[in-house]
């Protein structure tokens, strides 16, 4: 009897042990499947293992890389949003358009938005057109008359904390003004931001110098080349999006009945520059969307020729190269007699 029991027992827990391990699988797959644009690397743990064990082949020429990021919080802030408004004349068009945008700077001033941060930028004021038939005897006519006039306005609110935005899309929505065009970030003095970079990348570059002086190579007897470039990006450049879901529905195929596609939501996430390249990244920390700006910088040393005594000839040996499949180059000097 103890004997059945026991039996049971195991039984009992490596079901529970499966059932456990296939409901983990299933969810890893639902999401590894609805990302649409996370990189497979992060995923799948062999690939990492082979960039990992990368094969470093030696060269004359020395190579000094030095890349610096900087996260920079925006000093100011500009959201535009489309208003649209139509009326049966112009003069009813451009009255109910000025008491929309009064209600929404009304609402804005009383969430302490100033009035010289919010501009009104007239887009278009263009007559609407219906068509009318016109029924003769034999034949008809379609003719395009005016029904009334579409007059179209962008609202700029500047504001210098990101956490006013909520409230400044609760005062828009309160006045029927949901067309958001876009957000613009604003840096006030980006010169001072890259003089700091300057600054950071010159002590990383002695540092990376002073290695291979201490590994004995001497730079004065290198010929140095030198390549460099800068870049500002913005937060709008780097929203990814992906859907999230589970379209198996294993309750209606045991009714036998028609499966109902329903519509996929489209989720967004801010995905910024990757640090994983960097020698250094200047405020790494980050909660909100920030600019960032970036200095790179590529030394390379080519060995001096050797100089040459008055009267001395310089001799050439001969050599081969030997390529390998995985594209190494290894290189061989002739032996005398060979």
């Amino acid at each position: 009897m103890k004997n059945k029991i026991y039996v049971l027992l195991l039984l009992i827990s490596s079901i529970a042990s499966a059932q456990i391990r296939g409901n983990a699988g299933t969810i890893s797959r639902q999401n590894i499947m609805a990302v649409a644009d996370l990189e497979k690397p992060a995923l799948y743990g062999n690939e990492i293992q082979q960039f990992r064990h990368q094969n470093l082949v030696p060269n004359p020429i020395l190579t000094i890389d030095v890349k610096v990021l900087s996260n920079i919080v925006a000093d100011s802030y500009t959201a535009i949003f489309n208003i649209i408004q139509i009326g049966k004349t112009s003069e009813e068009t451009n009255t109910l358009m000025n008491e929309r945008v009064a209600k929404v700077k009304n609402e804005l001033h009383a969430k302490g938005i100033l009035e010289e941060d919010i501009i009104i930028d007239v887009i278009s004021f263009v007559p609407v057109y219906e068509t009318v038939v016109e029924k003769k005897l034999f034949s008809k006519k379609y003719n395009e008359v005016p029904k009334g006039f579409e007059l179209q306005q962008n609202i700029h609110v500047k504001f210098t904390k990101v956490n006013q935005f909520q409230e400044i899309l609760s005062a828009c929505a309160n006045n029927e003004v949901y067309n958001l065009v876009k957000v613009d970030y604003f840096i006030n003095d980006i010169q001072a931001v890259y003089r700091q970079l300057r600054v950071e990348i010159l002590k990383i570059l002695k540092e990376k110098q002073q290695l291979y002086a201490d590994l004995g190579f001497d730079l004065a007897s290198y010929h140095p080349t030198v390549a460099d470039t800068k870049y500002c990006y913005f937060p709008e450049e780097f929203y990814k999006n992906y859907q999230a879901f589970n379209s198996t529905s294993l309750e209606a195929l045991s009714k036998k009945q028609g499966v109902v596609t329903a519509k996929k939501q489209i989720s967004y996430y801010y995905d910024p520059i990757s640090y994983k390249d960097y020698d250094m990244v200047i405020n790494a920390a980050i909660v909100e969307p920030v600019v960032q700006t970036g200095l790179e910088i590529k030394l390379q040393y080519i060995p001096k020729p050797k100089e040459l005594k008055p009267g001395e000839k310089e001799i050439t040996k001969p050599r081969y190269f030997l390529i390998s499949p995985n594209g190494d180059i290894d290189i061989k000097e002739l032996k005398p007699g060979e």
